[in-house]
């Protein structure tokens, strides 16, 4: 059999061009967080961990940290838990209405994070259920965020599965639940893992419709930061930066050792 040819030499020239131009902001962002000056530049003026004990002392932005921690957690757990059920339903389901449902459930990713946040907060205001500005609103308009791309991973490891697993499992006396629960839940497990790291991600960094569901009270990290860059303009907010990038980096690192994603995605 003929070997596979190579990877032509102007791909893997364009793959490290676009990773340069993905990291190079990352890279900005953690020198500009070290900057030994008083004020946010580039390049910085010498390297000092000044401004990360500042950040590792602020009570806003630990603050702001500890809830942007919290949220993303919930939300993650229950777009967790409803992505899976919708992927399932999704995928089995023979009924015209399901193709209809997929496109509904991936709006929230077409739709611009503004718009979506505008919505939300005009709903929750005209409609007088009392979740404007409070905790479990901001958590519901992450959630919306989130959700779909459980969704999308779940869905593309239930494509490929074989469903006669899980029959061989019910004629050998298991229960419904009981099947679904041995069989497709750990073979689908893979991908609930990677679809939740990533909605854990996005919700951490969500700007747009957390800025119109906050309150002062109620910060999230990339609301410090914003607040922060536009009336003082101190490293600070870089700092936060380098803790949150630290974050993802550690959520990277988890999904490669606990997922293969290439499996999961049929690769």
């Amino acid at each position: 059999m003929r070997e596979e040819s190579a990877i032509p030499l102007a791909f893997n020239a364009i793959s490290l061009l676009s990773l340069a131009i993905l990291l190079v902001p990352v890279f900005i962002v953690v020198l500009a967080g070290l900057n030994s000056g008083d004020y946010l530049t580039f390049p910085p003026e010498g390297l000092s961990l000044r401004w990360i004990q500042a950040f590792l002392t602020s009570p806003v932005f630990l603050s702001a940290y500890g809830v942007s921690f919290m949220i993303a957690l919930v939300s993650t757990l229950i777009s967790t838990v409803i992505g899976t059920m919708a992927a399932i339903y999704l995928t089995r389901s023979q009924s015209r209405v399901s193709s209809i449902l997929r496109g509904f459930f991936m709006l929230p990713i077409v739709l611009p994070g503004v718009v979506l946040g505008l919505a939300l907060y005009v709903f929750y205001v005209t409609t007088g259920i009392g979740l404007a500005r409070t905790m479990p609103g901001l958590i519901i308009g992450h959630v919306i965020v989130t959700c779909p791309f459980v969704i999308a991973t779940v869905t593309a490891a239930l494509v490929g599965f074989d469903r006669s697993l899980e029959e061989a499992a019910r004629s050998l006396g298991a229960s419904p639940f009981t099947a679904f629960r041995l069989v497709t839940l750990k073979i689908i497990g893979p991908a609930i893992s990677a679809g939740t790291i990533f909605a854990f991600i996005v919700s951490f960094g969500q700007f747009e419709v957390t800025l119109f569901l906050s309150t002062p009270n109620l910060q999230t990290l990339p609301i410090a930061m914003y607040v922060s860059m536009r009336y003082q303009f101190e490293p600070t907010a870089a700092a936060a930066g380098i803790f949150a990038i630290a974050l993802v980096i550690l959520s990277t690192v988890l999904t490669s050792r606990l997922v293969n994603l290439k499996r999961t995605f049929g690769g």
